[in-house]
């Protein structure tokens, strides 16, 4: 009996072990299923070292990438694969936004149930809110430049353009690519804003200020703070006020407004704003937006401005600008298209998947006086003849960037069109002036897009 005994409870133990690891193992496999899936070594997934399975199409149904047991297959046009290197990603995976890395979950067809199976063995089809056209059109607006060119409906908050230079055909890669080509400018990098933060400045101003929009500045050209600082204008402005300062970009007048505001009040119109936080567009985390806010001195002016140690990301920026359009609300902004048709199996995602979230960052009130007053810069300044039939609003940066190289020009706005009811950013690095640069730039892609 007692052998019998010390048997049924050893094989209790054995038992209880089995569970304990039973329990373990389905653990790891709710936790790790996918990146155990997705290892390098699964043959059922990899050829040769390469992704064999899922593609990839634009919004119209434009293959894009086609990952397959003999490698991969890319779209027929040399402009549309050089325009979205950085989302159909690069051989090594060294590009975070590439989907091949990015999306590799949803591209092999894995879940929790049925691993990645298919029926066809295929893996799963991707359709991308992008328009192909339309990033072929950013990238040879570019011309060969460095920077970044961002479009996303500012209602529903697909983004139809991301492209960043430089790049290169993914098809045929070079040898040694070009310094930066593996960062995506619009999700993984910041640059100094210039003058398009003159609008969060401007923002607080009207939120804050009973007299916002008849304060004025006599600007003369330059302000001395001592010991050879100052801050310097292009030209003499002469007595202006809020609009007539927006216009003409004049950093006097945005000094003395940044030393009326304080520190405190920019900081947290910056944080409103959304420019130092990240955003999630569908797994794909943006690079926070780094800033300095100085108590006084020509620190808090510069700040003011959009230089000292101001750093935005480019796709903060635009869905600032879709906030300003969209009545002080911004829509999160994503890049898979809620139902994925083109293929053998539909893929389905939910609301949560797409992070279609909205975000009150300004007043009613105060974006539409923002939005007027972008609208009178067009006018104004950068000339309506210069985009022709766009309802367009929009501000210029000049942004300094130090040493003996050329200012980054920046082109940021929104079409105040219920047809069109896009925002974009445009940077041109080391491009020169903002509406003489990226202006011409946004205007060419934006053509493209509503026609």
């Amino acid at each position: 009996m007692k052998k019998i005994e010390k048997r049924a409870i050893m094989c209790l133990l054995l038992a209880l072990v089995l569970f304990v690891g039973l329990g373990v193992f389905c653990y790891r496999y709710y936790m790790d299923g996918d990146e155990w899936a997705t290892y390098e070594g699964n043959r059922d997934v990899y050829a040769e070292g390469d992704l064999a399975k899922g593609a990839l199409y634009d919004r119209h149904g434009a293959l894009l990438l086609k990952n397959t047991s003999d490698g991969p297959v890319y779209n027929d046009s040399s402009s549309v694969r050089k325009a979205l290197m950085h989302v159909t990603g690069d051989k090594d995976n060294n590009i975070s936004t590439g989907v091949n890395r990015a999306f590799i979950d949803e591209l092999i067809g894995y879940d929790f149930v049925n691993g990645i199976y298919t029926l066809n063995n295929e893996g799963e089809s991707l359709t991308m809110t992008l328009d192909a056209d339309v990033c072929a059109s950013a990238y040879e607006a570019l011309n060969g430049r460095k920077g970044t060119v961002g479009i996303y409906n500012y209602e529903t908050g697909e983004i139809v353009c991301m492209v960043s230079s430089p790049t290169y055909d993914p098809a045929y890669p070079p040898d040694t690519p070009e310094d930066g080509t593996y960062i995506n400018r619009f999700t993984s990098a910041t640059f100094v804003p210039g003058s398009i933060f003159k609008l969060v400045t401007a923002a607080a101003a009207i939120e804050n200020f009973d007299d916002a929009y008849t304060w004025t500045v006599e600007c003369t050209g330059s302000i001395d703070y001592g010991h050879g600082d100052e801050v310097t204008d292009m030209s003499v402005h002469g007595t202006v006020d809020l609009r007539k300062a927006l216009e003409v970009s004049c950093n006097c007048y945005f000094a003395r407004l940044s030393e009326k505001l304080g520190s405190g009040q920019l900081e947290v119109y910056t944080e409103k704003a959304g420019l130092n936080k990240s955003l999630d567009i569908n797994g794909i985390e943006t690079a926070e937006g780094t800033f300095d806010y100085p108590d006084s001195g020509i620190g808090l002016a510069w700040t003011g401005i959009g230089q000292w140690h101001d750093m935005v990301n480019p796709c903060s920026m635009m869905v600032y600008m879709g906030a300003i359009a969209n009545d002080g609300k911004a829509v999160m902004p994503y890049l898979i298209s809620p139902s994925s048709q083109v293929g053998k199996k539909v893929k389905e995602f939910s609301t949560k998947d797409l992070n279609m979230k909205t975000k009150k960052m300004i007043d009613e009130s105060t974006a539409s006086s923002l939005k007027d007053m972008m609208a009178n810069n067009v006018e104004n300044n950068y000339g309506s003849s210069s985009f022709p039939g766009l309802a367009i609003c929009a501000k210029s940066g000049t942004a300094e960037v130090g040493g003996d190289k050329k200012p980054n020009a920046w082109f940021v706005g929104f079409l105040d069109d219920p047809l069109n009811p896009y925002a974009f950013v445009v940077l041109v690095e080391n491009g020169g002036y903002g509406s003489s640069v990226a202006g011409s730039v946004a205007n060419s892609v934006l053509q493209d897009l509503v026609q």
